[in-house]
C-alpha cells in the first residue's frame, strides 16, 4: 500500500505523462531522483525505446569517487549541474538536439531547475 505523498506524487506524474510525449526526432528526457543519485533518460515514446541514459552512477561525481563522502553528494544540486552538461554532451553526440522535458512529478525547483538550465545552457532546446 502506497503513503498518501506517494500516492499524490504518482497522480502528479501520470499526469504530466499524459501530456508529454516523445519521438525520434523530439525525445522525451525524464528525470528521476532518489536520496543517492540522478537519473536520466531520453526516451521515444512511439517505440517505446530509452534512446541514451545518463545518472551521477556514470559519472563518478564528485572527482574522489572512492571516499564515502562522495557517495552522499551524488544527488545534490551541484551534481544535477553536471549531470546536466553530462547529459547534453551525450545527447548532442547522439544527434539530439531537442527534448520535451518531463520532470516525472518532481516540482520544477532545486535539482531539477539546475538540471533544466544546466542542459539549456550547454545547448540542449526545450
Amino acid at each position: 500500500m502506497l503513503s498518501k505523498k506517494s500516492r499524490a506524487h504518482l497522480r502528479k506524474k501520470i499526469r504530466i505523462r499524459k501530456k508529454v510525449e516523445g519521438t525520434a526526432e523530439r525525445p522525451r528526457m525524464a528525470i528521476h531522483k532518489s536520496n543517492k543519485h540522478i537519473y536520466v533518460q531520453f526516451v521515444d515514446d512511439l517505440k517505446g525505446k530509452t534512446l541514451l541514459s545518463v545518472s551521477t552512477l556514470s559519472l563518478k561525481f564528485p572527482p574522489q569517487a572512492d571516499s564515502p563522502k562522495a557517495k552522499k553528494n551524488a544527488a545534490n544540486v551541484k551534481a544535477s549541474v553536471s549531470l546536466g552538461e553530462a547529459a547534453t554532451k551525450k545527447a548532442l553526440s547522439a544527434g539530439i538536439k531537442q527534448v520535451v522535458f518531463d520532470r516525472g512529478g518532481y516540482i520544477y525547483h532545486g535539482k531539477v531547475r539546475a538540471f533544466a538550465e544546466s542542459c539549456r545552457k550547454a545547448g540542449l532546446k526545450f
